[in-house]
């Protein structure tokens, strides 16, 4: 069937065949059974005809196929086979192309530049290791196909809705580069919209999304008690971070030229409002700094061993072997639940404590000023509210 193609036309071809472009002569969108479309140009040589592929639909829309049919036409009119150089260019690149797990990883390291945290190329190079590689990971990019994506998330799309979903992500990332760099066409197998999205259930629709766990207030004193005991660095910084109403981030990247007095002063790069945040820190917060600086005597950090920071995982390791299903950020929302339930502290205080966003103009005049003190003495309230088990002479105020 010849028919003047464009994008909607294209798009709305619902039943299997090839149509044939008005416009350009052997320009043709083959449908396959599966509703798969693709560009092929048809020709011959010698009486025999031959299909070459321009690439599949929508990733090569109309215009961009019509302009290779040409091409491809140009060429026939050189004398070139279209054929016999597809074969060649195979056979040249197919000892030089990378292997899916060696681009990707190679993609991961371009992409650290644009991430604030580490801790985001670790996570993509964990998901594509433990579920990516072991199918994918020593194929050529250009052999990557759907079913290889599935068999990649479907046993994890359910039970691990939020980690199938980004690996989603990064697969079409690394895929759509792929293509960008001529190492594959067609679409890409990995796509969610009109594609994946009609495989797969959609991720909201599976799982409601869990906050940060949060230890309720009224067990904080017993908490604070049970990890004062334990006498570890990870346990110092633990409480450190709970008294202050800390981020992991702020904490385990601290260093100690930040504190003056009592005073910690945390720089805009490590604030996730990128503001700076100075913190008023109580006896006891200033005591355990000095436990960890007689722990690890040289190092620059808060808290270290070995003059290395912790990593972003000592302070969960130590609530999973207190048994505490709560999570170390969910300390912030214990802070905040006590604030709100058992004083007349204002909330302005409150949320400038917790170095939150300002959202209204009255509490944005507060952000211009830094409550300093009125934070000092609801920082002290709250480590006395911890230490409330403990010996108070030992914590002061």
């Amino acid at each position: 069937m010849t028919i003047k193609l464009d994008f909607q036309t294209v798009k709305n071809l619902k039943k299997p065949g090839r149509y044939t472009d008005a416009l350009v002569k052997g320009l043709h969108i083959w449908i396959k059974p599966t509703l798969s479309k693709y560009w092929i140009f048809r020709f011959s040589v010698q009486g025999k005809q031959h299909n070459v592929s321009l690439g599949s639909f929508p990733a090569v829309g109309v215009s961009e196929a019509r302009i290779r049919a040409e091409e491809a036409r140009e060429k026939l009119g050189q004398g070139i086979h279209l054929i016999k150089e597809r074969r060649v260019q195979k056979q040249d690149t197919s000892v030089s192309k990378p292997t899916f797990r060696e681009y990707a990883l190679a993609c991961v390291e371009t992409k650290r530049a644009e991430w604030k945290n580490q801790k985001h190329g670790d996570q993509w190079v964990y998901t594509l290791k433990e579920f990516a590689f072991p199918v994918i990971g020593e194929m050529y990019l250009d052999q990557i196909e759907t079913k290889h994506i599935l068999e990649i998330l479907d046993p994890i799309w359910v039970k691990n809705t939020v980690t199938a979903s980004r690996l989603r992500g990064r697969l079409e990332w690394i895929l759509a580069s792929a293509t960008t760099r001529e190492l594959r066409s067609g679409m890409n197998p990995a796509l969610w919209r009109g594609h994946l999205q009609t495989i797969l259930s959609a991720p909201n629709r599976l799982k409601t999304v869990k906050h940060h766990e949060a230890l309720p207030y009224k067990e904080i004193p017993e908490f604070i008690s049970a990890i004062g005991e334990i006498g570890t660095i990870g346990a110092c910084a633990l409480e450190f971070l709970i008294l202050n109403a800390s981020r992991t981030g702020e904490v385990i990247f601290g260093l100690r030229e930040e504190v003056a007095d009592d005073v910690w002063t945390i720089p805009a790069k490590r604030m996730k409002a990128k503001k700076e945040h100075r913190v008023p820190l109580c006896k006891r917060s200033q005591e355990l700094l000095a436990i960890a600086k007689a722990m690890d005597p040289d190092s620059r950090y808060l808290f270290s061993r070995n003059g290395k920071q912790l990593s972003n995982m000592a302070m969960p390791m130590l609530l999973r072997k207190l048994g505490k299903e709560a999570t170390v950020h969910g300390f912030r929302s214990s802070f905040r639940d006590w604030v709100s339930e058992e004083t007349d502290y204002s909330p302005e205080v409150a949320e400038m404590a917790l170095a939150h966003t300002i959202g209204s103009k009255v509490e944005a005049a507060y952000r211009r000023k830094d409550l300093l003190e009125r934070r000092r003495v609801l920082m002290n309230a709250w480590g006395h509210y911890c230490h409330s088990l403990c010996n108070e002479g030992a914590i002061g105020a």
